[in-house]
């Protein structure tokens, strides 16, 4: 028993130590290891890319533009260090994202570490968007393209264990309301990015535990507020944080040599989510199960 309350508290001190600081502990190398990143043609996930290529990675790198793509991919090239493959994938179709997920599954049949960084914001958006199918495509690009990719990657991840899922979420949560989660009533829209944001929060502490059991760590976090990326630019609010410090700090749980799975991590710290729907085992179940409805893809066994 003594032994037992020795290794829980060392558990929970080593929980509570910034990423930054457990850097000296052996940081984990990702020299020959596979990374996806998405949305990694620009900004936040960009950065990323190019600094787990210069770690040694072999970098699959995700956009919509093809051009750019390839510009981050000769980039890589250039520096001499790691390597990388970019795979377009428009994120905004529940499809286009399945068939993605379907082509990393086949060609990567280990993967050490996915980052679910892509994401898009409308701020003040006078409407709410929608795709194709008639899905909010905040919650949509932001939330359940991250649930396809953890469920239909979970093999490849599970034959590199130990390995790793980052979701990249944000602050910023607004509850879920059941009943309208496509936000069709009246001036719902203005939750979009919100909600999408803490379902990515509520989904990982709901299924992290079962990935865990096969050899996979999935955290969330919230990298920096309003860094000077496109996102930012394009809805109009001053940025407040470099893309740069957004970087440090992924990174910094990246290679952390230890993570708390299903934790949510603010400034490489666990921290407490901005909502308290977050703490509804109730409402992250029912989350957990309309995603796998809405999305085709059941929680992975």
């Amino acid at each position: 028993m003594r032994m037992l309350l020795v290794l829980f508290g060392l558990s929970a001190l080593l929980a509570s130590i910034p990423a930054h600081a457990q850097e000296h502990e052996s940081s984990i190398s990702y020299d020959g290891k596979t990374v996806l990143v998405t949305g990694s043609t620009d900004g936040l996930g960009r950065e990323l890319a190019l600094a787990l290529a210069a770690d040694g990675a072999h970098v699959i790198v995700h956009g919509r533009n093809v051009e750019r793509g390839e510009a981050v991919v000769d980039e890589i090239t250039q520096a001499g260090k790691g390597s990388a493959k970019f795979i377009a994938a428009d994120f905004s179709s529940l499809q286009a994202v399945r068939d993605f997920a379907d082509n990393v599954a086949r060609d990567y049949p280990r993967l050490d570490l996915l980052v679910n960084n892509a994401g898009i914001a409308f701020h003040q958006a006078p409407q709410r968007s929608a795709n194709a199918d008639g899905h909010e495509l905040q919650f949509v690009v932001n939330y359940l393209a991250g649930w396809i990719l953890v469920n239909r990657l979970k093999q490849n991840l599970q034959a590199a264990a130990p390995s790793r899922i980052i979701n990249v979420a944000s602050g910023s949560a607004d509850a879920i309301d059941f009943d309208d989660v496509m936000l069709e009533r009246p001036g719902a829209h203005h939750r979009g990015y919100g909600q999408s944001k803490l379902s990515q929060v509520m989904m990982t502490i709901e299924i992290a535990p079962a990935f865990a059991e096969d050899g996979i760590t999935m955290v969330s976090l919230h990298p920096a507020t309003l860094m000077d990326t496109t996102m930012v630019k394009g809805i109009g609010i001053p940025a407040r944080t470099t893309v740069a410090e957004g970087r440090d700090h992924v990174m910094g749980l990246i290679a952390a040599p230890t993570l708390q799975p299903g934790a949510f991590y603010v400034d490489g710290q666990v921290a407490t989510p901005n909502d308290p729907q977050a703490t509804d085992a109730e409402a992250r179940a029912r989350l957990v199960a309309l995603s796998a409805e809405l999305t085709g893809v059941p929680l992975a066994p």
